[in-house]
């Protein structure tokens, strides 16, 4: 008997109902016929929205319709655009947002571009899905004409007197003032202040390298698109190396998803975005088949793709499945899944407390609801409290209306113990009803800057027949964190099996101990007497490496990594901090099995180079 055949359907069921209503009559509508054609080079997004906004106001927006663009490019710029107000997770919380088209407040709609290409101008969120139920997006490339990362070519690198010339790519406009070198498009400049490095060949990020200093400063133009900076030293940037300059914001993502209800996002590409690929919130079931955020094809002149992460989803509940995806050279993680502690800022009698979004990239939307099931964290040790509880009433506490959303007043239906005091300790509080399960299965991962896949959830999660190549960091990362970015949570029910990662670890960043690491942050971990992590299953996994660390575990209580193949190679020097193939900190009732090294069983204390 296959044992995954219930694990996956009970993933799966919430789907098969969606596709069920997908099957029922529809209205098919062609926006020629409304004037939308392709490859007029003009400004499309006036046009566009007009459109939309009659097909609506002629048939509502519940009737089952499917809207179609012819194939072939549309243009869409700022001017026409739709002006919106949102706070999106993770992201800057600048307001008003430029949104080139929206969908809200549908039911059963599907929106087909046929294989088009839409091309955004500015900065700009290309397209906003905002409390729809039954929609699908497919068969849409997503790309911005002038990027926000600057690319650059290393043409001469004088490394003793620090001087780099570099040869900006040929879409590259940029302007030199006092100096300083910036990059600059239709309504933006920006001054990069970091940058990824990439083989000029493979297109992978450059070994030992992580994020670097560019040379924007004390810059002078030696002819068009040459530049030399004068004082920019780095011996790792031989000449032909790709820089991707970076200035760091994260305005928008490329698709937005907020509050929906059976979203799917069906062969879709996002080339570039100046935030994540895809980020969605407070959404119930969501399912990305050929999701990509990828180059245009192995001759596309660029480098890189989204400025942050690939796909991310905050505080989503139902199921998120991502299968059959491309995820690369990105600068960030290719998913990223969790929900957000709030910070109980106070206490006001037996069942009443307030709690604040603390990070000022994640406020503004709402957190919980009536009938919600709750639980309590102590940051500093990362334990939880063992009673759950439930949401009596939340409410909004700000001055005026207009103010983002930040603090919470909640009432429980249930006194709350004694000990949870914000005056004594710091505490977090998680919302367990908007915590997903999740299949990510059939993914490709490579070439990225960061890490490869991030799970923060306690329902059942599977991790399958991927492949993470070359993702420069840690490939897979479970994490949870009530003192930072205030991101959700323990892991109750993960396996992690028929994967192939090549060469991760390949850079330093940000939790990266091992290939697969299990790293929450846990300042107090000598007075942690719980566990944060639990259920872990690694089985059937074939890693390929140059270096020592395999697996890196913190906290966690149940952990079983079996039947795994390790092959070593000399591809990279090995020069990770970490020398242990499997480094476990506070784990508990861990069983390893069955693994090979080169072929050879092995009980991995040592890794034979």
């Amino acid at each position: 008997m296959n044992i995954l055949k219930p694990y996956l359907l009970i993933l799966l069921l919430p789907f098969m109902y969606f596709n069920c209503l997908a099957q029922s009559a529809t209205k098919i509508i062609d926006l020629s016929t409304y004037g939308v054609v392709p490859n007029m080079g003009n400004n499309s997004t006036a046009l566009v929205n007009k459109a939309i906004q009659s097909i609506f106001s002629k048939i509502g927006k519940k009737e089952p319709i499917i809207l179609k663009f012819k194939k072939g490019r549309y243009d869409f710029h700022p001017e026409g655009a739709l002006i919106r107000e949102y706070y999106i997770s993770n992201h800057d919380q600048d307001n008003p947002k430029t949104v080139g088209m929206a969908f809200e407040n549908c039911d059963n709609i599907t929106i087909d571009g046929q294989g088009s290409d839409f091309i955004y101008h500015g900065r700009m969120l290309p397209i906003a899905l905002i409390e729809n139920k039954n929609l699908t997006l497919k068969n849409i490339h997503i790309d911005f004409e002038r990027p926000q990362i600057c690319q650059v070519k290393i043409l001469q690198n004088d490394t003793i007197n620090g001087t780099i010339t570099y040869q900006t790519a040929p879409w590259v406009t940029y302007t030199i003032k006092d100096s300083i070198f910036y990059n600059t498009g239709e309504g933006w400049q920006l001054r990069p202040t970091s940058g990824i490095a990439f083989e000029e060949k493979t297109k992978r990020i450059v070994y030992n390298t992580s994020d670097i200093r560019v040379g924007t400063t004390k810059v002078k133009e030696l002819s068009p698109g040459i530049i030399q900076a004068q004082q920019w030293k780095n011996s790792k940037l031989i000449p032909g190396t790709v820089v991707a300059m970076r200035a760091g914001f994260r305005p928008n993502p490329g698709i937005f998803v907020h509050k929906g209800k059976n979203i799917r996002l069906e062969n879709i590409a996002v080339h570039y975005a100046e935030g994540m690929g895809l980020l969605a919130q407070l959404t119930d079931n969501i399912t990305l088949e050929g999701f990509r955020i990828a180059l245009r094809s192995n001759q596309d002149p660029r480098y890189f793709t989204a400025q942050a992460d690939a796909t991310h989803f905050s505080g989503c509940k139902g199921v998120i499945v991502s299968k059959n995806g491309l995820y690369e050279n990105m600068m960030d993680d290719a998913i990223n899944i969790h929900g957000t502690y709030l910070k109980i800022t106070k206490r006001i009698d037996d069942k009443t407390l307030i709690g604040r979004y603390m990070h000022d990239q994640s406020y503004g939307f709402d957190w919980g609801y009536q009938g919600d099931t709750v639980q309590f964290i102590r940051s500093s040790t990362m334990e939880l409290w063992d009673k759950k509880n439930k949401i009596q009433s939340i409410s909004v506490l700000r001055e005026k209306a207009s103010d983002p959303i930040r603090e919470f007043k909640i009432t429980l239906s249930n006194a709350l113990d004694p000990a949870i005091d914000p005056t004594k300790m710091d505490i977090g509080i998680e919302n367990l009803t908007w915590t997903p399960r999740v299949l990510f299965s059939g993914n490709t991962v490579r070439h990225n800057r960061a890490r490869g896949a991030l799970f923060s959830t306690p329902k059942k999660t599977l991790i399958e027949n991927n492949l993470f190549d070359h993702t420069s960091g840690t490939a897979i990362l479970l994490c949870g964190d009530a003192n930072g970015w205030y991101e959700t949570g323990s892991c109750h029910d993960i396996r992690i099996r028929n994967n192939t990662f090549i060469n991760a670890l390949t850079n330093m960043f940000q939790f990266t101990n091992a290939i697969i690491s299990i790293y929450p942050e846990i300042p107090d971990l000598k007075n942690q007497q719980k566990y944060f992590h639990s259920h872990i299953v690694i089985e059937d996994n074939r890693f390929e490496t140059f270096d020592k660390p395999i697996l890196y575990a913190k906290s966690v209580n149940g952990l079983v990594f079996r039947n795994n193949q390790i092959k070593t190679n000399k591809e990279y020097p090995a020069f990770h901090w970490n020398k242990k193939p499997l480094f476990f900190e506070r784990v508990a009732n861990s069983s390893i099995s069955n693994n090979t090294v080169n072929g050879k069983q092995s009980d991995l204390q040592t890794l034979d180079q």
